[in-house]
């Protein structure tokens, strides 16, 4: 039978059959994962589901952990789990390797994780903070009634020299 190769998963299809690779689930994520990265990721789902009501899901190549939005989320890699937290603030600690401004008020910050002994204080502290900052930044939001500046659109130096032209 005729079939087709997928774009994204390189997989052949055969024509008819439904096709969804984009749906994936923990499992799929961390079933390749070394013994002690199964370690680490079992202590961090652990540490993470005791913070509170939540919703934790697979998203691609990642499992997100989220309230109103995410709070982290982590990426099975090879031989680290990559966990990205956003806070309302930049860490400087020799764990944190890289920080970004994902938005006016938060910032993410990229952890990896070789062992389970390293989910504890300070990232597990971190992780508590994100939880926090996402259900005040989420209610500050809702009750605030947060108004948008309109924008003027700016004259060009073109249309400036225009102006100044006809006086």
């Amino acid at each position: 039978m005729a079939g087709r190769i997928c774009y994204h998963c390189k997989q052949l299809v055969d024509e008819g059959e439904p096709h969804d690779c984009w749906t994936t689930t923990e499992s799929a994520l961390t079933e390749d994962l070394s013994e002690d990265l199964q370690d680490a990721w079992q202590r961090l789902r652990e540490e993470a589901v005791a913070l509170g009501e939540q919703r934790v899901y697979a998203s691609h190549k990642s499992i997100m952990f989220s309230r109103k939005s995410c709070y982290f989320f982590v990426r099975p890699k090879k031989h680290f789990l990559e966990v990205c937290v956003f806070l309302g603030r930049a860490l400087k600690a020799p764990q944190v390797r890289r920080v970004d401004r994902s938005s006016k008020s938060k910032v993410v910050h990229f952890i990896q994780i070789r062992h389970r002994d390293e989910v504890e204080a300070p990232v597990t502290d971190w992780l508590q903070e994100a939880y926090d900052y996402s259900g005040t930044a989420a209610r500050a939001g809702a009750t605030a009634g947060v108004t948008k500046k309109t924008k003027t659109p700016r004259k060009s130096a073109r249309s400036k020299a225009r102006a100044s032209k006809r006086r």
